[in-house]
């Protein structure tokens, strides 16, 4: 293998002179963002053409293709050692939609249905699982922190049965606490749900679902995890079992299930905001049989490279996620999931901030690296693969900047961090906003934890400094309570619906202007020798300062 050093020298040679050729400076490359250019670009993308977009699919074709010749019309390079392609292996999972729960030790058995009380599903890349009489127990939030001296647990054995837990952590709806007030941290996301239960040898899990604590309606549940096929990576050799139960139960349902046990719901889940909390046998049991097809198969991220005139093996990397939910033909009337905002909107950002760099003369003294990963919507695999198999050492990644869902309402004053204070990034981006006279603001709703929710936690968790942004809210044209009621229509009507499409009377210079920020952030960062950390006392700190020998 050609050393990352000589590789990516030798490029920087290539690009350098095609920079010269059609280069312009910063201010004028960055007028190269446009609207019209965002539009065309999610036109295409979002269009019934590419049927929504799912991994492994003649959507996935034909998106993959569109990036790759859009990448290479541009000027850019292959991203992975001369491949514009990094093939990421997955495993197709489609469920069976007509699985039910049995419960029984209560005053009578009784079924808890798909989709209208449950979604069910397990990921042991079997066809046929069994759960048989499992016993019920509340662990009210799931969470074990000693950090805070908290344990939902206390020491009980907790293997074969099955646990109900709420969403979110202890402090939602709090302004402050042991875990950081209204601000959610990784112990309130499903997936930790799942990774601890998991790990104390439980059989399966049921997230209680609520709106509020969610971030999200029940039927976004439903589009998410049942109406669709869902991919996973294969499980390393070693690892342990994984659950035979994932789920959600609805409010409604989880009620039910308390009374059939004695026990009143809303009393427990109050509770269990106490250290003091123990957790609760039901007295109930659940059964069931779940049938999964499964097929191998692969997907794609998409990597095109601007190669550092200077220093070509350090790289700072833009990032989104090009897949959706596809198409499920069982639907009446529209069948196809275009994911227009989620997440079209964000590939687009890449193509046009491509667009900018490649026309840049003198190119950036760092490299850029344009990454469309797969696979956000079913677990980040997209990105988490990439991190494990990285083109450039993570110690060699400056930062990311990653784009999901992005604005389509017009201007804004603000511009929202997610997880604000978290990084050094913001510094750049403070410097960027002052000029424009628009300001840095916390997210809305820290509460829903969307720090957690798309692909740049991947590069979080092996330390890679990360900055995040969400629409802005307060609108030129309508200020925040406009900007806000716009973020609400979408979260419940649009997100993870048939829905979500391209719109003729969509605003999208609020969209061309974020971006044009993000380009002059990274631009900055590319053509510095800073090496940008996360903020003293961040979780993710000691992993970058171990990765970097600090």
């Amino acid at each position: 293998m050609i050393p990352h050093r000589l590789l990516f020298a030798s490029l920087a040679v290539v690009l350098v002179s095609y920079g010269a050729a059609r280069g312009v400076p910063a201010p004028h490359a960055e007028k190269l963002i446009t609207a019209e250019g965002l539009s065309t670009h999610i036109q295409v993308l979002a269009s019934d053409a590419f049927e929504g977009r799912a991994p492994a699919t003649r959507g996935e074709e034909l998106t993959v293709t569109y990036l790759r010749d859009q990448f290479a019309s541009l000027g850019l390079r292959p991203g992975n050692h001369g491949d514009w392609f990094q093939t990421v292996p997955l495993v197709k999972i489609t469920p069976d939609p007509s699985t039910r729960l049995h419960i029984t030790g209560g005053a009578a058995p009784f079924d808890l249905a798909s989709t209208e009380d449950v979604v069910v599903w397990n990921r042991r890349l079997t066809e046929w699982v069994s759960l048989t009489e499992s016993e019920f127990v509340f662990v009210g939030y799931g969470v074990s922190a000693p950090e805070v001296g908290w344990d939902d647990f206390k020491g009980l054995d907790l293997r074969g049965k099955t646990l109900v837990v709420l969403v979110n952590d202890p402090d939602h709806g709090l302004e402050s606490g042991d875990f950081l007030g209204r601000r959610m941290t990784y112990y309130g996301r499903w997936s930790y749900k799942y990774e601890e239960a998991m790990r104390r040898g439980a059989a399966g899990v049921l997230i209680v679902h609520e709106d509020a604590p969610a971030g999200y309606p029940w039927g976004v549940v439903v589009g998410s995890w049942a109406d669709h096929p869902r991919f996973d990576i294969p499980p390393a050799p070693g690892s342990p079992e994984r659950l035979a139960l994932e789920g959600w139960i609805t409010r409604d349902a989880t009620g039910r299930l308390f009374s059939a046990a004695g026990l009143d719901f809303a009393t427990l889940k109050e509770r269990a905001r106490r250290k003091d909390f123990q957790p609760v046998p039901l007295g109930l049991k659940a059964s069931t049989q779940m049938y999964h097809s499964l097929a191998t198969s692969q997907s794609r991220n998409v990597l095109g490279l601007l190669p550092g005139r200077q220093r070509p093996e350090e790289v700072v990397i833009y990032m989104a996620h090009w897949d959706h939910l596809g198409k499920n033909d069982s639907l009446p009337g529209d069948k196809i999931f275009n994911g227009a905002v989620d997440n079209a909107t964000g590939t687009a950002a890449l193509l046009e901030l491509a667009k900018a760099f490649t026309a840049l003369n003198p190119a950036p003294k760092r490299s850029i690296l344009f990454l469309a990963v797969t696979a956000e919507e079913s677990g980040f695999w997209g990105s988490w693969y990439y991190t494990q198999h990285p083109v450039f050492p993570l110690a060699q990644t400056v930062a990311g900047i990653n784009f999901d869902i992005l604005n389509v309402s017009g201007p804004t004053r603000d511009v929202v961090v997610v997880n604000r204070g978290a990084s050094e990034l913001e510094d750049f981006l403070e410097d960027v906003t002052g000029p424009e006279q628009r300001y840095l603001t916390e997210e809305d709703a820290p509460e829903q934890g969307f720090f957690y929710r798309s692909d740049h936690i991947s590069f979080a968790k092996v330390g890679v400094p990360v900055i995040y942004t969400k629409s802005g809210v307060d609108l030129v044209r309508g200020g925040i309570a406009a900007g806000q009621a716009a973020v609400r229509r979408y979260t419940q009507n649009d997100y993870h619906k048939v829905t979500d499409e391209f719109r003729p009377e969509w605003d999208l210079t609020g969209m061309a202007q974020d971006v044009r920020l993000f380009f002059e952030v990274g631009r900055r960062l590319a053509d510095s020798h800073e090496w940008p950390n996360w903020r003293e006392g961040n979780e993710f700190r000691p992993i970058r300062d171990a990765s970097r020998g600090e």
